[in-house]
């Protein structure tokens, strides 16, 4: 599990491996993951979009955009902690993840980012 506080949002992520499977004669490595955004602020916050990096030592690098988290812009009051599971498909074994979410504070009107930090997609046969 990874954990980092980013202008007092707090962002963890924990990762699995979910099996590999051909698709048009190409491997593919599936990997789910669970990211919990808790707000540890005094004013409510929105998620407006998310930005990842998927990284693969073998290929380019992906990038994935686009508004809010699973078609949703959820609103975090102060205290609360927003929960949501999500997956890449990979073309090897061995990855890591990191991005951004733009947020704004509701109290404020005032966007700012919260790092969503680096954390790796891992099969457990490479560890051997």
């Amino acid at each position: 599990m990874i954990q980092q506080i980013t202008r007092g949002i707090k962002i963890t992520v924990d990762s699995d491996y979910n099996g590999s499977f051909l698709k048009d004669n190409v491997l593919h490595f599936a990997f789910a993951y669970r990211i919990e955004i808790e707000n540890q602020t005094k004013s409510s916050v929105q998620l407006l979009t998310r930005h990842w990096k998927i990284i693969e030592p073998m290929n380019k690098n992906q990038y994935v955009n686009g508004n809010g988290v699973k078609g949703k812009k959820p609103v975090i009051n102060p205290g609360e902690v927003h929960k949501y599971k999500s997956g890449c498909l990979l073309s090897s074994a061995l990855g890591a993840m990191k991005g951004t979410y733009i947020m704004i504070d509701l109290s404020s009107t005032k966007k700012f980012n919260v790092e969503i930090p680096l954390f790796r997609l891992t099969t457990l046969f490479v560890l051997n």
